[in-house]
């Protein structure tokens, strides 16, 4: 996700030979082999997943509940997930977690080609798909750092978030839609499946071991504790996670919900016109990784991180201001670039300056924040926009969501980690120069 440290030391570098340089290491080209495979299949489950529901229950209220099912599984156990990644080998509870959601989506498959699945059916495998992905994602967050030297730290994180988009978003979307229509919704279930457990043969498979002193004594509500009282400690990452939640809470829903509404209402679109204007974003996200995988961060990097969030949730009033689609394709590109670069930038400051031992459990607390007020912002979405109308309501979306992202980098000590050394281990220099050599690059936005 993000750049090497060695190259803030110059102005730029070669970006496919930086973006590329961390899969020489064996175990991490593993982990990213079987990741970019799952990816696909995530993004072809969505898209059946959601046609087989309007297809047993043709009501938005059914999607809804099966969106519940899933995410409240995960957020409820996430804690106790990011404590387990950190008691535990973090290889194994990722082969588990792919393992238990192979399982949910083949019993999927195979409800729906004999023709036996049921809307419950639906509701209680995707809750246990949610309950299984609490554990593997602050295991992913936090094994990164164990498989790569810190130099590679930044490219890795770049080239996360360049493969993630063309996965889930663009090749996982067709492959899905085209298996639904040509064969139907169960192939699309079979094929995430298959991948899942390609993915947890690629985990299974990697060398690496935990280190015995990454093993603790306590138990898992102690370890929580610990995790939490870490976060607090450091401005750094309790004011990030504050000011994502609340900003999540002003521009997630309206967002997710109304600017569908705005393509094919307000401006006349077509499903196509919705379509580009995601595919723009996805681009932009493919763009800003390789660019950021390619330079070095910047120096300053909190102040800059900050400043491209302020920046990209602004962007999402101009989803309001459109007056046509391609003007919303400029603004969800604009958005996806600019949230993209300050994503990798906070990848990387977790890496350094999260001791490993704690790694898991602090990602946990981020992966909760970025989702645990989502459920409220989409609350929110529909009575507000009745009074005051969809594009009025995105316009104030970004102005309050990019305002409460700034007022926290004013927070007393949020910028302290810019010049002080990166945690111990990493082999990086005992500071950080305070200007700029390069442009910068879940997730503060985890989810």
């Amino acid at each position: 996700m993000q750049h090497s440290y060695e190259a803030l030391d110059r102005p730029g570098g070669t970006a496919r030979e930086n973006l590329l340089r961390p899969l020489r290491h064996r175990d991490f080209r593993r982990l990213w082999s079987g990741m970019t495979l799952s990816l696909v299949g995530d993004g072809a489950f969505l898209v059946a997943m959601t046609w087989q529901v309007y297809v047993l229950s043709n009501a938005p209220t059914a999607l809804a509940f099966v969106g519940i099912a899933m995410s409240v599984p995960t957020i409820v156990l996430l804690l106790v997930g990011g404590a387990v990644s950190d008691r535990l080998d973090r290889r194994r509870v990722m082969v588990t977690s792919d393992l238990i959601r192979g399982g949910a989506v083949g019993l999927l498959a195979a409800l729906t080609l004999s023709g036996e699945l049921a809307l419950w059916h639906v509701v209680a495998l995707c809750a246990m798909y949610g309950a299984a992905t609490a554990f593997f994602n602050p295991a992913f967050d936090a094994i990164v750092p164990d498989l790569l030297p810190a130099a590679d730290l930044a490219q890795a994180n770049a080239l996360d978030q360049f493969v993630r988009p063309i996965a889930f978003r663009l090749a996982g979307p067709a492959i899905g839609g085209w298996l639904v229509a040509s064969i139907g919704a169960g192939s699309a279930f079979a094929l995430d499946a298959a991948t899942f457990f390609i993915s947890a043969t690629a985990i299974g498979s990697m060398r690496y071991r935990p280190s015995e002193g990454a093993r603790s004594g306590a138990s898992i509500a102690q370890e929580i504790r610990e995790g939490f009282a870490f976060v607090r400690a450091h401005t750094w990452l309790w004011g990030t996670l504050v000011s994502a939640a609340f900003a999540y809470l002003a521009f997630m829903g309206p967002t997710e919900v109304l600017l569908p509404y705005v393509v094919k209402n307000d401006l006349g679109g077509s499903a196509s016109d919705l379509g580009l204007v995601f595919a723009a974003g996805g681009v932009g996200a493919i763009l800003s990784a390789i660019v950021c995988g390619g330079r070095g961060l910047p120096r300053r990097n909190i102040t800059y991180m900050y400043i491209f969030w302020t920046a990209a949730t602004l962007s999402i009033a101009g989803y309001g201001l459109a007056q046509a689609s391609w003007q919303l394709m400029v603004a969800c590109c604009m958005f996806n670039v600019l949230e993209t670069a300050g994503t990798i930038i906070w990848a990387t400051a977790k890496q350094r300056h999260v001791p490993p031992n704690l790694l898991g459990r602090v990602s946990s607390f981020d992966w909760l924040i970025s989702i645990g007020l989502l459920p409220l912002s989409f609350a929110l979405t529909g009575p507000v926009s009745s009074v005051i109308g969809a594009q009025a309501t995105l316009v104030w979306a970004g102005a309050v969501g990019s305002v409460v992202t700034l007022a926290a980098l004013f927070l007393p000590g949020m910028r302290a980690i810019e010049n002080t050394a990166p945690r111990a281990g990493t082999g990086e220099p005992e500071a950080l120069p305070s200007t700029l050599s390069s442009p910068p690059a879940e997730e503060r936005r985890a989810a």
